[in-house]
């Protein structure tokens, strides 16, 4: 496990990263590929066009994304919807007529939320308005002003510094009008009504690390458990960040209680190891799903401590909610310096990366599905395996000897107290090990299922 928190370039990391598995790595880039030119904020025809594509991507296999429209004003906990902005051009031209800042060649040009203005002005008049970051002069930033009535351009700190003196025309044509927040949930049911929440952010322009990342990988788990059994309850939502989560949260506090487990995705496409984010409790199947699943997986990675500040994991774990859910990541906002920046593009995320991170979470998925509590049915004194073909391979594995201490260890801790997970990570042996060897033994009838509700 790592732990250190310096920021890296999140294109050069050394984490060795097996090539994408079927193409699905190809796949999901080019789903992140089709969503980069959207301008998305927190509400507006962005926003909606990218969930139309979400939604299009999902009902090919036959997953249906219900949308949701919540009026401006709408209360929601200590907070309220805002009107709804879109944006239809905008630009800073020079007193040539160029455009030198110009909304059609970078989103991330216009300050999100800006409100409109058409006027003629100086440099000094102008320069409180521009925002750059000194710290990367080539990269436009990007930046927003949902709650406060503001307009501005980003550009990148090179051409501010290079501005000269002149008479500056300066357009933003957008609306702030009354209108909705939309958001997006899809829902794949299981074999219990217990469900397992993904959350993803979907407020951000063209970015694609932070933010679009995280919708692209939602998207294809969502295709990869609609093709498999499912115990629990999937439920996935598109929502934008903060005032997202607060809406679907305040509109939903009746079955809050269904979310038994829970992920956020944010930043998950990079080059950079997986990482981590405990839930506010810090011990629930969740996170010990998530650190099972990291810590057999034979690559580096890093696991942090909750903290209020973040992602909308803040949002789920606030005091008055307490939801049991985590965020996964690979370089976490702090880790990255193109965040937040023109260089969180198509180039930052790759597809063995996204590949990667998929197939953690669905191992994740069947860790939460398969994690059940036993109780031995011939306790007293080890059961003889051998009349019963125990000891030949199970389940084609090749690993006799661990398949034969893993049935051990379940039959051992099969005492409808510790779960399988419980046992995999006290015997040091995989989860889909563990779980192998408990249906095996199951079908010998030497194992049945605990049928009391199982702990966080």
């Amino acid at each position: 496990m790592m732990s250190d928190t310096a920021v890296v370039d999140s294109r050069t990391s050394a984490e060795a990263l097996r090539p994408s598995d079927g193409g699905t790595g190809t796949a999901i880039h080019a789903l992140i590929e089709r969503l980069y030119p959207l301008c998305r904020s927190l509400t507006g025809n962005g926003l909606r066009a990218t969930l139309a594509i979400l939604g299009e991507e999902l009902a090919r296999d036959d997953i249906a994304l219900d949308l949701h429209e919540v009026p401006s004003g709408t209360q929601v906990f200590d907070w309220t919807i805002p009107r709804e902005w879109n944006i239809h051009d905008a630009y800073v031209k020079n007193s040539r007529g160029d455009r030198i800042i110009d909304f059609r060649r970078s989103n991330l040009h216009v300050v999100s939320y800006s409100t409109p203005v058409h006027a003629t002005m100086s440099l000094a008049e102008l320069r409180p308005h521009l925002h750059s970051d000194q710290r990367h002069p080539a990269w436009i930033p990007y930046r927003t002003s949902y709650y406060q009535p503001a307009w501005g351009f980003c550009l990148a700190h090179s051409q501010l510094v290079s501005l000269p003196e002149d008479r500056y025309e300066v357009c933003i044509d957008s609306t702030l009008t009354d209108g909705h927040l939309t958001y997006g949930e899809a829902l794949l049911r299981g074999e219990i009504d217990d469900e397992v929440l993904i959350s993803c952010h979907v407020c951000h322009p063209s970015l694609c690390n932070d933010n679009l990342s995280g919708l692209a990988t939602a998207v294809f788990l969502a295709k990869a458990l609609r093709q498999r059994p499912r115990r629990h309850s999937y439920r996935f939502l598109f929502v934008p960040g903060l005032i997202g989560p607060i809406t679907w949260l305040a509109r939903n506090e009746s079955t809050w209680h269904r979310v038994k487990h829970g992920l956020v995705l944010a930043c998950i496409g990079d080059a950079g190891h997986s990482t981590y984010k405990r839930t506010r409790h810090g011990a629930l199947d969740i996170d010990r799903a998530v650190e099972h699943v990291l810590r057999t997986a034979d690559l580096p990675y890093e696991i942090r401590d909750f903290s209020p500040y973040g992602y909308d994991e803040r949002q789920y774990c606030s005091p008055g909610v307490n939801l049991p859910v985590g965020c996964l990541m690979r370089s976490p906002y702090d880790r990255f310096s193109e965040y937040h920046t023109s260089a969180d593009d198509l180039d930052l995320v790759r597809p063995e990366a996204l590949a990667d991170s998929l197939r953690k979470v669905v191992a994740v998925a069947e860790v939460l599905d398969g994690n059940r509590r036993y109780i031995n049915q011939s306790p007293k004194g080890e059961p003889q395996l051998g009349r019963r073909g125990l000891y030949a391979p199970t389940g084609g594995s090749l690993h006799r000897n661990e398949d034969q201490h893993a049935m051990l260890w379940v039959l051992n801790l099969s005492d409808g107290q510790h779960a399988l997970l419980e046992i995999a990570d006290r015997s040091g042996i995989a989860f889909a090990t563990i779980r192998r060897a408990a249906d095996a033994l199951e079908s010998a009838g030497l194992l049945k299922e605990a049928r009391s509700p199982s702990a966080s």
